[in-house]
Formats: structure tokens, C-alpha cells, sequence
């Protein structure tokens, strides 16, 4: 014997335009993220000989500073050292999008660092990363 299901069509159609709307917003929601949200975000890990630190330092400050005042795509870099081994740097560089890191490292300014430093640097590894989130206290 078959079974004969009854609905209530205008509440079905209602209740179709919703999930059709939540489907939306989660598409577009996503795709917008993922369009707005361009930027490249590379790590630098690098070991410095340890007799050059000091010069090796002045470099990468001179570059890192000449880079943010005179290039709107590079949004930030952060500049750390271990404290156990102060040879061993690590560089967070995050750039507006890959276009903005391709005409970052044609500039004048970063191929003078490159040539300062390339025999100061014993060992490079970059490591390409995906923006997660974020959080910082106000002012900073």
C-alpha cells in the first residue's frame, strides 16, 4: 500500500526560498572573503653567520624600513631573533597581494639588501602561510 504525503505548498516554496537564500550567503559570503582577502603572507627563517649579525641586522632594518615608506603593498614585516641562538632570524612579511611582493623584490632597495647580505646568510628557507585571524590590544 503506498503512502501518500500531504504539504503545504506555500510553506514548502517558503521554506525552498530560505534554504535557497542561506545557500546564497554561504556562497557569496565565502567568495567574498576569499577575494578580500589577497594578501600574501610569506616566513622567512634564516641563519646568519654569527659574525656578521650586526651588519646582517643593519641591512635587514635599512631594507625593512625603506620597503614600508616607500611601497604601499608591503603591509608589514616583524623581525625576530632566538634568544637561545640569535643566529637564527625569523621574518614575517605580509604584502597586499603576489603582485605587490613581485615589485617589492625588483625594487632597488631589496636587491641591495640581497647583495649586502647573501654572504652573511648561511641557510634561507621561505615558507608561503594562509591568513587564519588575527588580534592585537587597541592602539597597537
Amino acid at each position: 500500500m503506498a503512502t501518500t504525503y500531504h504539504f503545504n505548498k506555500p510553506i514548502f516554496r517558503a521554506l525552498l526560498s530560505r534554504l535557497f537564500c542561506i545557500a546564497m550567503l554561504l556562497f557569496f559570503t565565502h567568495d567574498a572573503y576569499a577575494q578580500r582577502d589577497k594578501r600574501m603572507i610569506r616566513m622567512a627563517k634564516i641563519e646568519v653567520d654569527t659574525n656578521q649579525l650586526e651588519a646582517y641586522h643593519a641591512a635587514l632594518l635599512e631594507q625593512m624600513h625603506t620597503a614600508i615608506r616607500k611601497e604601499p603593498g608591503v603591509l608589514s614585516y616583524y623581525a625576530v631573533a632566538d634568544k637561545k641562538d640569535p643566529s637564527k632570524i625569523t621574518i614575517m612579511e605580509i604584502y597586499a597581494d603576489s603582485a605587490a611582493y613581485k615589485r617589492h623584490i625588483a625594487t632597488t632597495h631589496f636587491k641591495k639588501y640581497k647583495t649586502t647580505v647573501e654572504h652573511m646568510v648561511k641557510k634561507l628557507e621561505l615558507v608561503d602561510l594562509n591568513f587564519i585571524g588575527s588580534a592585537k590590544q587597541p592602539g597597537l
